[in-house]
């Protein structure tokens, strides 16, 4: 029979601890619901040890299962095959061939038929799945805290993707954390992610709150606001939500009735308050924000809708001076250097000021590009929309520019936005777009936003 998971007698997680699996290991708790079908954990254990069997011998692995929980057991397979999961930032031909040229003799671990037109070997984790037979679970696996579980490479939002090595010790300790700050007083909850599995985001929440904080996923991605009410209106209870600001505003806007949850959580971007104050409205839950980065991963949350202050999960401490931020924790390996420039309150609170890199002067009028997007985002009729610096030319000063999703006129918008912003900081030209070029999870990749820029500054 469920019960409220035992969070508070879990150990804190240091990087010399073995570390189960499982924890806690309840065998007939549900750890997963996949095509209709309840998995428990011993149900999981008896799959993985034979899928793990059926593995091809290497290395480093591209798992690029996009089922959910094909991606959990081939990703603990690989673990237990001594092996490195690659988490690239996307699939395409040309992206995995340059990764595969520092990791030789990977391959690419699959669920789907379709060719992925790559010339790298590929397993289908589906055709093992089909010639297991059942077998009794054995006893739950210990994985070494220091073992390197992932390489997780970053969207290149900001740039050339940069690979991050995440060790098993540092992925289960940030899920039992996040466990403790949301699903605490809750019975087995139910987490359904619209993020993918790849993504450090969905991999610590969708994946490792289920292995490491008594949490069952749901294993589909559910994408249009439809899919997404008729999903929860058939779940079994508590449900926590996980998602991006991208993917909340179409929730909100759809303008449907949505079954009440226990919670909504968001990350990959800063979320507008008022959207957050609409989406705890039409799902009836609190809604909390995860703040992180790639090198030091979640390490503090806040709910928008009641205070601007972050406050780190336990056991995180923040060094903050001229020369920038640092975080430090016991499951980290080192301390993790913050791209954003962070102010103290207290020991265990801090406010975001703004990204490193995304704080512009211009005119003599600093602002945050992020800030300058929520700005552009809160017009009524804006239904997407970006704040940016296109690419140098070298031959004028660099001012802000903006794509734009919206019925409204160009110069309607420019005119609601210059009730917000100073008039040296607006973007200038503002173009409309039918679509911004946005990844999985929500983000605009510095590539593909210049390109389309390119593209739209062109015509007259």
């Amino acid at each position: 029979m469920p019960v409220t998971h035992p969070l508070t007698m879990l150990p804190a997680l240091a990087l010399n601890h073995p570390v189960a699996l499982i924890e806690p290991y309840i065998p007939d708790q549900v750890l997963a619901i996949h095509k209709g079908r309840q998995i428990t954990q011993a149900g999981f254990l008896q799959e993985l040890q034979q899928v793990a069997a059926h593995l091809p011998d290497a290395g480093f692995v591209f798992n690029l299962c996009e089922d959910r929980y094909h991606f959990l057991l081939g990703f603990c397979a690989i673990l237990l095959r001594g092996a490195v999961n690659l988490l690239p930032p996307n699939r395409q031909p040309v992206t995995l061939a340059e990764l595969a040229q520092d990791y030789p003799g990977c391959y690419c671990l699959v669920d789907q038929a379709q060719d992925l037109h790559s010339q790298l070997p590929s397993t289908n984790i589906v055709a093992i799945l089909a010639g297991i037979t059942p077998a009794a679970a054995g006893p739950v696996p210990t994985i070494p805290a220091q073992q390197l579980a992932a390489v997780a490479f970053t969207s290149g939002s900001t740039g050339k993707s940069r690979p991050n090595a995440k060790c098993f010790g540092t992925l289960a300790a940030t899920a039992r954390l996040l466990g403790a700050r949301f699903s605490h007083n809750l019975p087995t909850p139910r987490l359904v992610g619209t993020v993918p599995p790849q993504h450090m985001y969905g991999l610590e929440t969708t994946l490792f709150m289920v292995l490491q904080a008594g949490c069952a996923m749901y294993s589909g991605k559910p994408f249009y606001p439809a899919d997404v009410q008729q999903l929860l209106l058939h779940i079994a209870e508590p449900v926590i939500l996980i998602t991006t600001p991208i993917h909340l505003r179409a929730l909100v806007s759809a303008g449907l009735d949505m079954p009440g949850l226990a919670g909504i959580i968001s990350a990959t971007a800063p979320l507008d308050p008022v959207l957050a104050t609409a989406a705890e409205h039409c799902f009836q839950a609190p809604l909390w924000e995860i703040y992180g980065c790639t090198e030091a991963g979640s390490m503090a949350t806040r709910r928008p809708t009641q205070t601007t202050h972050w406050q780190l999960l336990d056991g995180f401490h923040l060094e903050v001076d001229d020369e920038g931020a640092l975080a430090r924790a016991p499951h980290l390996p080192d301390a993790a250097p913050i791209q954003d420039q962070l102010s103290l309150v207290a020991n265990d609170t801090f406010l975001l000021c703004g990204r490193n890199a995304d704080m512009i002067n211009v005119a003599g009028k600093r602002a945050s590009l992020a800030h300058l997007t929520l700005q552009l985002l809160q017009v009524e009729g804006v239904t997407d929309g970006v704040i940016f610096l296109p690419p140098h030319t070298g031959h004028t000063e660099l001012r802000p520019v903006a794509l734009v999703v919206s019925d409204l006129p160009e110069k309607q918008i420019l005119a609601a936005l210059a009730l917000r912003l100073d008039a040296a900081l607006l973007p200038r030209p503002l173009r409309k777009v039918a679509a911004l070029p946005r990844n999985e999870t929500g983000k605009l990749t510095a590539a593909a936003l210049h390109h389309l820029w390119e593209q739209t500054h062109a015509r007259p």
